[in-house]
């Protein structure tokens, strides 16, 4: 029907935008392919195919502040996050679909709290006089946020701009660039196992990935432009509204 093209090309869109600011695009690809009758994990994995171009355009808008980063950190994250990406697409393909539904609107609330009371946390390491978080951790932390990327891409930025706040990364614009290029790097992997599985729902995927690369370049060259206030008050609405909505189908 036209009218569900016409939404999955305006949420993919949107995503593109909202994951160039700070995350959280899936929250409206993912409902807007299960809306159009899509089962939840090819939904899922259909919805990582449509933004993971977003990442690439929103990657692109922030090329100076990764080109001011050392190549070697940018290589060691991307690698912790190829890997984690596939791991946890491949425990998306053999979890049964009755589990992963169940566990949709918990993913996003988690994804949700986790951002929202992300300065707070990392308010009070700093009230306690905390050191810097041991590189070991930082990667572990980053490893395990790409397999969760991997298994569910709906919160993903949200996840990785609050890591790289708790670990310290006080730059917003800099959290923005890397979280934007590690989450073009995991998605891609996480894709190709998708589409090697039989996953992707193809005719969506590539009209959403149009419309997500759009906006993922638009989305850079707003983020700079917004508020950080307003960026984490949008992000946290709209991940509360998705996990409600998900809470009231399940």
């Amino acid at each position: 029907m036209l009218s569900d093209w016409t939404l999955l090309v305006a949420a993919a869109f949107a995503a593109g935008v909202l994951n160039a600011i700070a995350g959280g695009g899936s929250f409206l690809t993912f409902p807007a392919l299960v809306f159009t009758g899509l089962p939840p994990i090819m939904a899922n994995a259909t919805s990582a195919v449509a933004v993971s171009p977003g990442y690439l355009g929103s990657a692109l808008g922030f090329r100076s502040e990764l080109a001011a980063l050392p190549r070697e950190r940018l290589v060691r994250e991307g690698l912790l996050c190829a890997t984690g990406g596939v791991c946890g697409a491949l425990l998306l393909l053999v979890t049964p679909a009755k589990v992963f539904s169940a566990a949709v609107p918990w993913l996003l609330l988690f994804a949700t709290v986790l951002f929202a009371v992300g300065p707070r946390l990392v308010a009070a390491r700093a009230r306690r006089g905390a050191g810097d978080v041991h590189p070991v951790a930082q990667g572990l932390g980053l490893f395990l946020v790409a397999v969760y990327g991997g298994y569910f891409n709906g919160g993903l930025g949200i996840l990785l701009m609050a890591l790289y706040t708790l670990t310290g990364e006080s730059r917003v614009h800099t959290a923005n660039a890397l979280k934007n290029l590690n989450s073009l790097v995991l998605s891609l992997l996480s894709v190709a196992a998708f589409a090697w599985a039989g996953a992707i729902h193809w005719p969506s995927a590539l009209v959403m990935m149009v419309a997500a690369t759009a906006g993922g370049f638009a989305g850079a060259r707003l983020a700079r432009r917004l508020p950080a206030a307003t960026v984490r008050a949008t992000v946290v609405l709209t991940g509360l509204v998705m996990a409600a909505v998900f809470f009231l189908r399940h």
